[in-house]
């Protein structure tokens, strides 16, 4: 019976960033800097959004949705982490990482989805002007914030069951601040094939299939652009752009890396650092100090409550 002293595994444990000890107080305390201001400033702007009258326009409608779940998503890992470097190491239970690690994926697969809709906004108001009021109404653009949750909840299920139904006999640590499908195909103690096959085809679905999209939208986008006469009709074309284009760059350059390589690497949580972290707090900045409109409302509510 090949199976006789096989264990099931009851919890695991988060190594995170314990081979840079000495580092551990201003990691700490940078990640949790990040993550007050990436809350505050994404409260701030969904706030904004519902308060300003003429910010409730389809382009702001999907930044305020945006902004909740960049919340959302910051949440699911980053309390994790400022636990794990203030103990070094944490322990989580099977079932705690299941939902960490199902919960991420939906949420990072939704923000992809996401991102596409909202240069999809953008494509039609650049492309299309003349119509683009009649066909994002109020009732289209709901319709198109719910499909992102609707994919990114579906699609993440299946690598999250198949890797939680691989062998999990020890060792139980997992050289990452979170749980992430890489780290536990590695302590698979079953033949993980098919889950790392699977995590790989979610990922061309549901992360470079929105990134494909984006970059085909934005080459019509740059098409029409150009071909627009006067130079300020073409500079507040690209303004509208300009912001999503950087949060989307900066969000797809390293899901990519980390997603769509069949094994996982020891550089993954360094790399995840940047888009559970560091991208999250910019975005805020780049959506008030980027956007022209954002920072006039900013500075009329600034006003208002000072006289």
């Amino acid at each position: 019976m090949p199976n006789a002293n096989k264990t099931t595994m009851m919890e695991f444990v988060l190594l995170g960033f314990s081979n840079f000890h000495k580092y551990q107080n201003f990691l700490f305390c940078a990640v949790l800097l990040a993550y007050i201001i990436c809350v505050l400033g994404n409260i701030m702007i969904f706030v904004l959004i519902r308060i300003e009258s003429s910010l409730h326009t389809p382009m702001y409608f999907f930044i305020s949705t945006f902004t909740v779940l960049e919340i959302m998503f910051v949440s699911i890992t980053v309390p994790k982490l400022l636990v794990i470097l203030i103990q070094t190491e944490a322990t989580i239970s099977f079932f705690g990482c299941a939902l960490q690690l199902y919960t991420f994926h939906a949420l990072g697969e939704t923000e992809c989805f996401l991102l596409s809709v909202m240069v999809f906004d953008r494509y039609l108001a650049i492309t299309n002007p003349l119509r683009y009021s009649a066909i994002m109404t109020s009732q289209f653009c709901y319709k198109l914030a719910v499909l992102p949750w609707l994919f990114g909840l579906t699609i993440s299920s299946i690598p999250t069951a198949v890797t939680f139904l691989l062998d999990f006999c020890g060792p139980n640590k997992i050289d990452h601040f979170f749980c992430d499908l890489s780290a536990l195909q590695n302590l698979a103690c079953s033949d993980p094939f098919v889950s790392i096959m699977i995590t790989i085809m979610t990922a061309f679905i549901s992360v470079v299939s929105p990134f494909f999209a984006i970059v085909w939208f934005y080459i019509h986008i740059i098409y029409t652009v150009l071909k627009i006469k006067s130079t300020e009709g073409k500079k507040k074309a690209f303004s509208t752009c300009s912001s999503h284009l950087i949060v989307a760059s900066l969000f797809y350059g390293s899901a990519i890396i980390v997603y769509t390589r069949p094994n996982g690497s020891h550089y993954d949580k360094f790399l995840a650092l940047t888009y559970t972290v560091v991208t999250p707090l910019l975005n805020p900045f780049i959506y008030t100090f980027r956007n022209r409109e954002v920072k006039n409302v900013f500075r009329k509510v600034t006003k208002t409550s000072q006289s």
